[in-house]
């Protein structure tokens, strides 16, 4: 039997990774849910949705009952709780894109929902199905590290992916979207729980917004990169979208819904100065976690980095283990033996081939061949340290979880 799948939210994850990874394995979108009229003709046409299968408001979707077997819910970040609640109340099994939500009071609300619903709630943390960290995941099962101490991870988002998308992009303010650590490392902090293997215990942070503020835009500069005479601008957008591929993010943000680069340049967010100040979520910050069995991890996470990429250190009493994502390298330092190995993982497409994996095994669940990858209960660890790490860091405490 092939799945029917409703897309709701058909941005760049709902419409271009998740509806296409979906059709792509076997599943059939039969609905397509956008407010944007152009976006919404576009996907549906995609998937030969017909006219009376595509809606303009999720309320509108909802109101018809359970016609498809599962849904995507892929809307901005402060608008992905009300349609979760409602597809739970149908029965619906749900995939849901991170963040979760953008208060710690709705992820009480959403476990009690999934606790009253025959649906099931697997959240798009992708990295745990990537290759680079399943093979993570063996090696620390495999035991050689011996017992685990500590984690440290790094996320470097790089410049231009931090102008992209927290400057000009949807996630530049917060609210209406959720704070840089939640909206951008939940996937680390995700798998600062699973490595870790228990709940979190206390987190302290800091961070704050350091350089993409209007004190620190060159003088002569102008409100549009297509005007601006500055040169050797890191973030000059056509330095970041005209010497890429016109056919692939980000590039593709801009141009969705038929928009040409140049118009988008010329007129909206993407070609607009980094140093207007409309952007008001932190640039670098650092985070420290102690979870209950006694493992500890400190995150970074930053905009200043020339790659865009993680690397983590996984420390245990009898090994370590490098790694580097965007390399695929691993490198095991193993002290029982004073032998060191390095190898790569193969992987391609979008996270590491975590997108296609998550596909793969939320399918697998769907059909019944396999659990969901990672109860909810799980999931929901990520967000509760991403908030007390925010209180954290605006309160300058030490926070329990």
């Amino acid at each position: 039997m092939t799945l029917r799948v409703a897309i709701i939210g058909a941005g760049n994850r709902g419409g271009d990774v998740y509806a296409r990874l979906l059709t792509g394995q076997g599943a059939q979108v039969t609905h397509v849910v956008d407010p944007r009229a152009a976006r919404l003709t576009e996907v549906a046409a995609r998937h030969t949705v017909p006219p009376e299968r595509q809606f303009r408001d999720p309320d509108a979707f909802f109101a018809l009952g359970r016609v498809a077997d599962a849904v995507v819910i892929a809307t901005p970040d402060d608008q992905h709780v009300k349609p979760c609640l409602q597809a739970l109340a149908l029965g619906y099994d749900v995939l849901l894109e991170k963040p979760i939500c953008l208060t710690e009071a709705d992820l009480d609300l959403l476990q009690a929902a999934e606790a009253a619903s025959t649906g099931r709630v697997t959240v798009c943390h992708v990295l745990r199905a990537a290759p680079f960290f399943r093979e993570v995941r063996r090696v620390l099962d495999s035991g050689v590290l011996g017992t685990l101490i500590g984690i440290q991870q790094a996320e470097n988002v790089a410049h231009w992916h931090y102008a992209h998308s927290y400057v000009r992009g949807n996630w530049r303010a917060s609210p209406p979207a959720a704070p840089f650590l939640l909206a951008k490392s939940c996937h680390d902090l995700d798998l600062l729980r699973a490595f870790a293997g228990s709940p979190p215990d206390r987190v302290t942070s800091e961070g704050s917004l350091h350089h993409f503020r209007p004190e620190h835009a060159s003088p002569g500069a102008t409100d549009r990169c297509v005007t601006c005479p500055v040169q050797g601008c890191p973030s000059d957008a056509r330095r970041i979208y005209l010497t890429r591929d016109p056919h692939a993010w980000p590039v593709t943000v801009l141009t969705a819904g038929g928009i040409s680069l140049q118009d988008a340049l010329d007129h909206g967010p993407y070609g607009e100065c980094v140093y207007l100040g409309k952007n008001d979520v932190v640039d670098h910050q650092a985070v420290t976690i102690r979870f209950r069995n006694g493992v500890t991890a400190q995150l970074t996470v930053s905009a200043f980095t020339h790659n865009n990429t993680r690397t983590l250190k996984l420390l245990g009493t009898h090994g370590e283990l490098r790694g580097h994502m965007d390399r695929h390298e691993l490198e095991l330092h193993n002290f029982r033996t004073g032998h060191s190995q390095r190898w790569t993982v193969e992987a391609s497409g979008n996270h590491g081939g975590g997108d296609d994996g998550l596909i793969q095994a939320w399918l697998s669940s769907l059909r019944g061949h396999t659990p969901p990858p990672t109860p909810l209960s799980e999931s929901l660890d990520s967000h509760r340290m991403a908030f007390a790490a925010e209180r954290a860091r605006q309160c300058g405490t030490v926070e329990e979880v």
